[in-house]
């Protein structure tokens, strides 16, 4: 992949969780960045520790070589109006904008799941459940893909575990209803394969609707803990289910889809993106890890 169109960055959430604030809420913000910086990346995205001030954020930011690349937006299209969602999305734009990043990211959360402790994941999942919610949940989804396009964004949307976009299927379908100038795909092989999907199959069947890019890896024996012992997500995250590529406890066949990328000439930052208890897998030498692991298979 060439350098000039492809760069690296690392989510914060391996070091603290911003749903599970007992997941590394002794870690302050400065060693986050600096053990992203020091592990070899180029960009972050943003956590709950991240100072809102943007002169004090630049600067802590510059001091490492870092820049801002993307940060999740909960949308709440399924439970509230347009304009409630544009208010808090447009506030978000604004600090992007300022940080010098152009995608907005994030995933649906009001008739998710994922943020609660006691439903099964696997059971409690966000519905659409008629062709008048979906066209809905589109139409709005839409507008503020035109908002972020009027302003120079990528919407980048992210399927999720726990919602209503969690499968290929509702994947393809929001794509398909959807206008591709503005809502573009925040592609996660990680959530994919959770989701019961085969992650290559379905990064070839969006690849053209790629505007960023989660890479994680999955514990299949925790998996397998998940469905039988009906976990909620965030239980599945404390328990490890996810991890970083290049971990040999991982499964995902990470090289199909470095070179169904690079075929497709896509343009953007790939970020390693695995919540996990900080206590259990040290941040920074995970981020290490995944950082060799990446190099090596694409020459980033």
């Amino acid at each position: 992949m060439r350098k000039d169109k492809v760069k690296l960055a690392i989510a914060p959430i391996g070091w603290t969780n911003d749903d599970l604030p007992e997941l590394g809420g002794e870690i302050p913000f400065e060693q986050c960045v600096s053990e992203m910086a020091l592990a070899g990346f180029a960009g972050c995205e943003v956590g709950n520790k991240y100072p809102r001030d943007t002169a004090v954020l630049q600067e802590a930011l510059a001091l490492r070589n870092l820049q801002i690349c993307n940060q999740w937006y909960s949308y709440e299209l399924t439970t509230k109006s347009l304009e409630d969602n544009r208010k808090g999305f447009e506030v978000l734009l604004d600090f992007l904008e300022a940080m010098g990043a152009r995608v907005i990211g994030g995933g649906e959360v009001g008739n998710s799941c994922q943020g609660q402790l006691d439903v099964p994941v696997f059971e409690g999942k966000g519905m659409l459940e008629t062709d008048e919610d979906w066209r809905q949940f589109c139409f709005k989804l839409n507008e503020l893909g035109k908002v972020a396009h009027d302003r120079g964004f990528k919407l980048a949307f992210h399927h999720h575990m726990g919602t209503c976009i969690q499968s290929l299927a509702e994947t393809l379908r929001l794509l398909e209803e959807t206008d591709a100038r503005f809502v573009h795909l925040n592609y996660d092989c990680g959530h994919f394969y959770f989701a019961g999907e085969d992650p290559v199959k379905a990064l070839a069947k969006t690849i053209d609707r790629v505007g960023h890019v989660h890479l994680k890896d999955i514990r299949p024996q925790v998996l397998e803990r998940v469905k039988k012992d009906r976990l909620s997500f965030l239980h599945a995250v404390k328990a490890g289910v996810f991890t970083i590529p290049g971990d040999p406890e991982g499964c995902i066949d990470f090289i199909p889809i470095f070179e169904l990328l690079q075929a497709h000439d896509y343009e953007g930052w790939l970020v390693v993106e695995a919540e996990q208890d900080p206590a259990k897998a040290n941040p920074l030498a995970y981020a290490q890890m995944a950082r060799s692991f990446i190099q090596k298979h694409t020459g980033l």
